[in-house]
């Protein structure tokens, strides 16, 4: 055999092996661990997540799956306490067929994983966690929330409020006591004090997450006569405050702000008069405009109407946004190793800067992995093509405009908010 033949049989086999060594690296499918409530009070809002993972992972792989490798998803039950949802993170983390945890829908969970995702180094995408407190004093390499935060959600909400009608001098607040409520009551009072300083705060209620009854919070209430009542209950616990309140007239005797009101319209949206201000924290809301003008929006509203009975939530879209965003991750690290199959840190590489479009929107990772999603509020209405209120007058108020940039405290910079910001903020029905 010539030098020729052999250098060239060489490199023939030399590619042969190389070819193996990328068939081989690939794997024969993807594990996700998706962490939500699918028991409890709280499976009232982490059951739409649940259902929607499942229809858009069931979609991912029908159509070839990512790379051509289908996603098996592992759903771990919130519901079971934060040590248990800790020991199943690590449990799944240990296996390396695992490469991306989609966790977590508790506020107080993805706290306590959060450290915990950094020192087993593991992809973690918050599909839901709002806590300001996130990445307010830690700073993160495999954590990214795709998502927005506490605050702009609940900005937006006192915003919306403040243009309805500025005409109110007594709030009082309901929230649950535990970081996203104390968060919420705090914030909401903060942008208040800014932008009208001369509302009185006559009453913070904090019951226990979970609680089945809030009569004697309802009696101080309407004791109280605020003006203005802020919540953001959520599950079970917002469907029960509903119930309970509306027999006793809450919802005509104050203008109530229900943060996360659209969860729940289908399900007691019956019992509220229009008008109640209501939110979705964030812009996954499927009337919304930009969702009714999207193709694929509106196969997957009815793809998850027809599988579950029901219209989707914005826990659900929550949950599908995220999904597709970890999607685009996967796709741009494997153009940017030239298909060679990403590792973890490949994975955390491609999500930096990242930005995608949604369902709902426009999703974009900031410099210290928090999410910007604009904000969608809106008052109930009814509607005769529905059995339920749907959400009218919308306003779409863009991320920028309610987040603080990066780096800044985010008490400090509502504190440092203007009325006079009033004049250019969107106002009730621009959004169409």
């Amino acid at each position: 055999m010539t030098g020729f033949k052999l250098v060239a049989s060489a490199l023939l086999f030399a590619c042969a092996i190389g070819s193996a060594s990328a068939q081989t690296n690939k794997p024969t499918q993807i594990g996700w661990g998706v962490f939500t409530f699918t028991s409890g009070p709280a499976a009232a809002y982490g059951m739409p997540g649940r259902n929607a993972a499942e229809l858009v992972i069931s979609q991912i792989n029908a159509s070839g799956g990512i790379g051509g490798v289908p996603v098996k998803p592992i759903y771990v039950d919130e519901g079971q306490g934060t040590d248990g949802v800790i020991a199943e993170f690590r449990r799944l983390a240990a296996d390396n067929t695992n490469q991306a945890m989609i966790a977590a829908l508790s506020s107080a969970n993805c706290l306590a994983l959060a450290p915990v995702a950094e020192q087993l180094q593991m992809p973690t995408f918050m599909w839901n966690c709002d806590t300001h407190q996130l990445f307010l004093k830690d700073k993160y390499k495999y954590v990214y929330r795709t998502n927005s935060s506490t605050v702009p959600e609940f900005v937006a909400d006192a915003l919306y409020l403040l243009s309805v009608d500025a005409n109110f001098k007594k709030v009082a607040i309901i929230d649950p006591d535990y970081a996203f409520g104390r968060d919420a009551g705090l914030i909401f009072k903060e942008t208040l004090k800014a932008l009208k300083p001369d509302v009185e705060v006559v009453a913070e209620l904090y019951p226990k997450l979970g609680s089945p009854s809030y009569n004697t919070e309802i009696s101080r209430l309407v004791s109280a006569q605020p003006d203005v009542i802020f919540s953001n209950f959520w599950g079970a616990d917002l469907e029960n405050f509903v119930r309970q309140a509306a027999p006793r007239e809450l919802f005509t005797h104050s203008k109530v702000i229900l943060a996360l009101g659209e969860s729940a319209l289908q399900h007691v949206g019956t019992q509220l008069p229009d008008g109640v201000i209501v939110g979705v924290i964030g812009d996954g809301y499927w009337l919304a405009p930009d969702a009714q003008r999207k193709a694929q929006t509106k196969a997957f509203v009815e793809s998850y109407r027809q599988r579950f009975n029901e219209y989707p939530v914005f826990p659900s879209f929550k949950m599908a946004n995220t999904l597709y965003a970890v999607k685009a991750v996967y796709e741009k690290a494997l153009a940017t190793n030239k298909d060679r199959w990403p590792t973890r840190d490949d994975l955390i590489a491609a999500a930096k800067n990242l930005k995608v479009d949604t369902l709902t929107g426009t999703l974009a990772l900031r410099a210290d992995n928090d999410g910007l999603v604009d904000q969608i509020v809106g008052m109930t209405k009814k509607d005769p093509a529905y059995p339920f209120p749907v959400m009218g007058d919308m306003v779409r108020y863009p991320a920028g405009v309610v987040t603080p940039s990066v780096g800044t405290d985010p008490i400090e910079w509502i504190k440092g908010l203007k009325p006079s910001m009033l004049v250019t903020i969107p106002k009730p029905g621009s959004y169409k």
